[in-house]
């Protein structure tokens, strides 16, 4: 138990939902242990978010570095990063370790609110995807990175083909963000395989942190030795399980459920 070493480079949140601490809480059901970079600290409750602040650059890189020096980590998830700085920080980084790197290009929110500046965007594309195992953005990212407007499932594939032009091994574009697809997520990766891969909809609100679920789950089932679309399918049926288990604790949607 807990023999395999995963790491989460991302943002803190204070509610406790999604973020760093819903992939700690996704590792320790999943019986990985997860190590943390934290890369920004965020005020915020189930209602919103009410303060960002980014950490200084030698404090990530020497998060990392730690990390690294000492433990053989197997798999790595990126969530926010937040800034240009921080990307380039991070993806600089991370060329120094030839490890699967599940990226999570946390740019737009579940309601479609855009989180990041252009140029921030552009180093995601240029820097991070080109290192990427496999990048998995929600409908308003996939938008962005394809400048694809997604409207149905056809969208969703055109715009899966432009995001692996970006140079990730693969890429599955979540299709939540529409109600039609609610479950139905698209996979494809350079070796030319395709899939919708499709679970039940579990009809909840509470759905905070289920992306950031969603990869770190990912980043632990690879991390235990299973391939990308073993991990994929897992990780999203342990999603599933979780959403089935969701509570709410404020105003907002509350967070997943993780106990297994």
């Amino acid at each position: 138990m807990y023999s395999k070493i995963v790491l989460s480079i991302g943002g803190s949140d204070s509610g406790g939902g999604a973020g760093i601490q819903a992939d700690l809480r996704t590792f320790m059901s999943i019986k990985v242990h997860g190590c943390t970079a934290i890369t920004c600290i965020t005020a915020q409750n189930s209602i919103g978010v009410t303060g960002v602040e980014a950490v200084e650059s030698h404090i990530l890189i020497n998060q990392i570095d730690a990390l690294f020096s000492d433990f053989e980590i197997q798999c790595l998830k990126t969530g926010m990063l937040l800034n240009e700085r921080i990307i380039i920080n991070t993806a600089t980084k991370l060329k120094e370790y030839s490890i699967p790197k599940i990226i999570d290009p946390v740019m737009v929110s579940r309601t479609g609110v855009k989180l990041m500046e252009d140029s921030a965007i552009n180093a995601y594309r240029k820097l991070l995807f080109p290192q990427a195992e496999i990048v998995t953005p929600n409908i308003y990212e996939a938008n962005l990175l394809s400048n694809v407007q997604i409207k149905n499932e056809e969208d969703i594939e055109i715009s899966a083909q432009e995001i692996l032009k970006l140079g990730p091994k693969a890429v599955l574009i979540k299709g939540g963000g529409l109600n039609s697809l609610k479950g139905k997520d698209f996979y494809i990766d350079r070796e030319g395989k395709r899939d919708w891969l499709i679970n039940k909809f579990i009809n909840t609100s509470n759905t905070h942190g289920s992306g950031c679920t969603l990869s770190a789950a990912i980043c632990s089932y690879i991390a235990l030795g299973f391939n990308l679309i073993e991990s994929i399918k897992k990780a999203k049926s342990f999603v599933e399980r979780s959403l089935e288990k969701s509570y709410k604790i404020g105003s907002g949607p509350g967070p997943l459920g993780h106990h297994q």
